[in-house]
């Protein structure tokens, strides 16, 4: 996750360039049908607090690291949202549903992140949950548009507008490390932030998924739930705990 979400500024900004779309309501569809949440990765936790607004009445909560994010989730109260994330905070068997949006699983750059995370994930889990998260798929080589020609402009609640751009600095086997950078008159000069993301295949992240206790119940290539295909946008899964020992 870039830096910049722990400063309060811009994580204010970040729902105004990431609009309620149709990856929301996927994971939404899966939060109500849920009684125990957790969102990893929470963010400015707009997916949590809609649920809250449909109507969902079990236990919601919502994890991230940076404090700029959880400024913005903590404006409500009927969510619980903790700082941190799932190395430094653990959870035993207390969720139906564990999910992670916004490509978040790519921020985890080595097997052995990845496994923490997963590792961690099934242990939060009861037997009968459900992991669900994205990644890009590296097939169609998504980075390769990230380039400052391709930048947007937005205009924040206060009326100004900015630009975001993105740009490549190096690719190295499936990392790609990229800056972002934000520019406007709210800053007296730009928000230069850099991130490094995984594109795992798809062979890699079932490879994960076996070796931390997950077998795949579902997988598709995009939100509206097309099946997976070598040129999808998106590895999208949905993943089930492998029952242990203890749980027969």
């Amino acid at each position: 996750m870039p830096d910049s979400y722990e400063d309060v500024d811009l994580a204010s900004l970040y729902d105004t360039i990431n609009v309620w779309g149709p990856s929301d309501d996927f994971y939404l569809d899966l939060v109500m049908a849920a009684e125990s949440v957790l969102d990893v990765g929470c963010g400015t936790g707009l997916l949590l607090k809609t649920a809250r607004d449909r109507g969902h009445r079990g236990r919601l909560v919502g994890l991230d690291p940076a404090t700029g994010m959880l400024a913005q989730a903590r404006t409500r109260d009927d969510v619980d949202w903790i700082q941190g994330d799932l190395s430094t905070v653990s959870f035993d068997r207390e969720f139906d549903l564990v999910f992670m949006t916004g490509h978040v699983f790519q921020i985890f750059t080595t097997d052995e992140q990845a496994s923490a995370v997963l590792s961690a994930a099934r242990q939060a889990l009861r037997p009968t949950g459900r992991l669900a998260f994205e990644s890009l798929n590296p097939e169609p080589m998504p980075w390769r548009n990230w380039v400052p020609r391709n930048a947007s402009t937005y205009t924040a609640p206060d009326g100004t507008d900015f630009r975001v751009v993105h740009d490549i600095v190096w690719e190295d086997g499936d990392l790609v490390h990229l800056t972002e950078t934000y520019e406007g008159p709210r800053w007296s000069e730009p928000q230069v932030d850099q991130a490094t993301m995984r594109f795992a295949s798809v062979e890699k992240i079932d490879q994960l998924l076996a070796g931390n206790g997950f077998e795949v119940e579902r997988r598709y290539g995009f939100w509206d739930r097309s099946p997976y295909a070598p040129a999808s946008k998106e590895i999208i899964t949905v993943a089930t705990p492998r029952p242990r020992p203890a749980d027969h």
